[in-house]
């Protein structure tokens, strides 16, 4: 029985040990019950929201139409991108115009199931919010659209709430868009670091080119910027740019996109990234500006996000070799000038690792200005000056490189001179790769050249340096012309029976205070004495100002104010008083540029364009530019007037003061005037070809003498000839063929009117007109207030 017993209990223990003890049983129930409970609650609350929310949802249709910010770009006639206005740099391109190897970088690390997936990856996001509630860092779930849900429509905040609605709006996208038009936004909406929009600007901003050149190597480097745009790009950071690249690179093998011999390529490619100062751009800083100027005028707001295309008349190798001639020149006049020490002193750390971070801090505050570099002296002797660029680079600089600031380097120079430790200091690169000691220069200059045949300006350059001084100096800059305005005043003797050959007497004038009414003046030649009877040409040639004064008072100033008026001069900017002659007058360097191309088209007046074409990101035209042929209605002058004026200013750059542009460029077709104020205070030279004629001025923005040894012929003159020789290389010698109207007489051209006597052969021969008014032949200011008649006087008293 006990047998049996025992036998037959096992099996109901047996099966009750099977079973749920009632209470665990119970609360199973409870809590199975409580689960379904809250997943009926959220599902329930989730269709709420959904019904609350999508309705709710930003209307996704305008993306099938898409028109993201695109900035304003300016473009020299060849097409080449000279500048950009905008927060955001955006090429707008196409998905069937994207290559097919920048598009698959992009899925390999963003989205490798894109065209898979409804557009979002559930097992991402589950993944995703599990990190979220443990506070590790998130292994990413966002697919492509996903992305493009929260870089258009919503913010990056990471909350539960917008992380529904980027769900949601994500879902709508897929439905109403297709997948390339949701991987087109994508690829031309993410940032990429350094105002890059779009991977077509970021091609253009890391490797200078366009997207559809990229190679592998370089498509992966670009897909990897969109995880950290603005610290791991390849110019903040290349080290960590290239590991992303690395990584970018397998997963494309991973992937099946590339193969492994492909990726082996790839991976050994050499990259040249693009320098964010990029100095072998053409500098069309001041053309550019003046382009952002106009298109907002026409266009306000909307000049900056509507892609508006500019195209301008601008020649890249002249807006080039004009930027290049005018740097020249302005260093090698700073090069004479005494060294005015370093921009700033500072205490260097002892320590070695804190003094590098310490300098990098200190020269952010010194951008480099073109190619004049900001460095920290680290140790300087008479013999040799150590220093530490921005890149943290250490350079040396000795011999001939130390001569622009050796009175820096002597024991007894001033305090605030002296090159020491901590000074912060200028350095120029050589060909050589040494260093020179330099200056931010002080002087400032501009270069403006015209096509005189239709106005169209090939180069502009209004400063020194636009990062320094935003001033445009070619448009901007009122000076006095000094001799650079004669031709215009000789121009309105012709008209009055003077020629080439007429003799005038190089003698002292004088004009006392009863003629004056102010201050006796007695006007003298630039470079002193007198050279008693010459031609006319010859007085032009030598720019002797008695010649000047004597024509002008003969002529009267009056009737010379009006003549000069033909040329586009402002008649109120030059009084008519005997300083004219001399230059007193204001003008700007376009100004100049454009009454001298008169003279070299033979005598029609142009008006000066800049922009040839504006178009809208399509390409669809807006605006274009037709310079009109010259007729009657813009004659300046007659055309026997501009021809012999054309000779007169040829003896100008063959045997006068300009003499150095002929025997340079060795071609017998230029001609111009060189000009030079008072005291030396604005330094001019304006010459031309018959196709180019451009101005060249030098001065200080606040006037101040330039040098006793400084002139236009030597300032200006070297920086026109070096643009010239990059301007006019393969331009044909032009020949110019003599107007009706014009007879030769030995080696000059005279009115036929006076080709055989008459006219005036003297200043004491027939046909003058007598003076208008005394004090207008006699006083160089007449009847001006005598405040300002005493500074003009004091301005050529020498």
């Amino acid at each position: 029985m006990p047998a049996d017993r025992s036998i037959r209990s096992s099996g109901p223990r047996a099966s009750r040990g099977l079973r749920w003890p009632a209470w665990l049983a119970k609360g199973l129930l409870w809590a199975g019950g409580s689960v379904v409970a809250l997943v009926l609650c959220a599902g329930l609350a989730g269709l709420m929201a959904l019904a609350v929310a999508y309705p709710n949802l930003p209307d996704v249709s305008g993306l099938s139409n898409y028109h993201p910010k695109l900035p304003l770009r300016v473009y020299t006639a060849e097409g080449q991108l000279i500048g950009e206005f905008g927060e955001e740099r955006r090429t707008l391109t196409p998905i069937d115009q994207i290559p097919k190897i920048m598009k698959d970088a992009v899925l390999a690390i963003e989205d490798a199931r894109f065209y898979e997936h409804n557009g979002i990856d559930y097992v991402g996001v589950l993944r995703a919010a599990l990190a979220n509630l443990g506070r590790e860092k998130s292994q990413g779930a966002s697919t492509i659209t996903m992305q493009v849900a929260r870089n258009v429509y919503l913010t990056s905040e990471k909350t539960y709430t917008r992380k529904i609605y980027e769900m949601l709006l994500t879902l709508k996208l897929e439905h109403q868009l297709s997948k390339d038009q949701i991987l087109e936004i994508y690829m031309n909406q993410i940032f990429l670091g350094n105002r890059a929009y779009g991977f077509a600007a970021a091609a253009e901003t890391y490797f200078g080119k366009p997207l559809k050149d990229v190679t592998i190597a370089e498509a992966a480097m670009l897909a990897g910027i969109p995880k950290f745009p603005s610290t791991a790009n390849p110019i903040a950071n290349f080290a960590r740019a290239k590991e992303r690249q690395l990584h970018i690179i397998d997963r494309m093998v991973e992937n099946g996109f590339i193969t492994a011999e492909q990726a082996t390529q790839a991976k050994a490619q050499e990259l040249h990234i693009r320098p964010s100062s990029n100095r072998d751009r053409v500098h069309a800083e001041y053309v550019a500006e003046m382009v952002r100027r106009m298109m907002f005028e026409q266009y306000g707001d909307q000049t900056y996000v509507r892609g508006l295309k500019v195209y301008t008349s601008i020649k890249a190798d002249d807006q080039q070799a004009a930027y290049e001639a005018l740097r020249r020149g302005i260093m090698n006049y700073e090069s004479r000038q005494a060294y005015r020490g370093p921009e700033k002193f500072v205490d260097l750390p002892k320590d070695a690792a804190e003094r590098e971070t310490f300098i990098g801090d200190v020269l952010a505050d010194y951008p480099d200005i073109g190619d004049l570099a900001a460095a920290v002296v680290t140790a300087a002797s008479a013999r040799q000056i150590d220093a530490v660029l921005a890149s943290g680079d250490a350079i040396q600089i000795t011999g001939n490189g130390l001569r622009a600031a050796r009175s820096g380097l002597s024991p007894r120079a001033a305090p605030a001179v002296q090159i020491r430790a901590g000074a912060v200091i200028r350095v120029v690169r050589k060909d050589d790769n040494s260093w020179d000691v330099a200056q931010l220069p002080e002087v400032e200059g501009a270069l403006v050249a015209l096509d005189p045949r239709d106005g169209a300006v090939k180069a502009l350059v209004g400063g020194f340096d636009y990062g320094k001084n935003k001033f445009n100096h070619v448009t901007q800059a009122w000076r006095q012309p000094g001799s650079g305005f004669k031709p215009f005043v000789y121009s309105a003797a012709l008209e009055k029976g003077f020629s080439p050959t007429t003799i005038v007497d190089d003698a002292p004038l004088f004009f006392d205070a009863s003629v004056t009414g102010g201050q006796p003046w007695e006007p003298k030649n630039y470079e002193g004495g007198f050279e008693g009877p010459m031609t006319l040409k010859r007085g032009l040639a030598r720019s002797r100002n008695m010649i000047s004064i004597r024509v002008l008072q003969a002529i009267t100033p009056r009737y010379a104010q009006d003549w000069v008026a033909h040329f586009g001069f402002d008649p109120d900017k030059h009084p008519p008083y005997l300083t004219m002659a001399l230059g007193a007058g204001s003008v700007t360097p376009m100004q100049m540029a454009t009454g001298f191309a008169v003279f070299a088209n033979g005598g029609w007046r142009v008006n000066p364009f800049l922009i040839t074409r504006v178009t809208d990101h399509t390409g669809k035209v807006l605006v274009e530019s037709h310079p009109t042929p010259p007729t009657e209605d813009n004659r300046a002058i007659n055309a026997r007037n501009a021809f012999v004026m054309n000779t007169m200013l040829n003896e100008v750059a063959r045997t006068g003061t300009a003499a150095r542009a002929q025997a340079t460029l060795k071609r017998p077709d230029i001609y111009g005037k060189t000009g030079t104020t008072n005291d030396s205070m604005d330094a001019w030279f304006t010459g031309y070809q018959p196709t180019l004629v451009a101005s060249v001025w030098i001065g200080y923005d606040t006037p101040r003498n330039l040098g006793a040894r400084e002139t236009g012929g030597g300032l200006s003159l070297p920086i026109w000839i070096n643009f010239m020789q990059t301007a006019l290389k393969g331009v044909p010698v032009a020949q110019l063929k003599p107007p009706a109207g014009v007879t030769r007489v030995g080696d000059d051209w005279l009115y036929d009117e006076y080709a055989h006597g008459g006219g005036i052969t003297n200043l004491g021969g027939a046909g003058l007109q007598e003076p208008e008014a005394p004090a207008e032949v006699g006083s160089p200011m007449g009847a001006a207030p005598g405040g300002e008649r005493n500074r003009i006087l004091d301005l050529f008293k020498n």
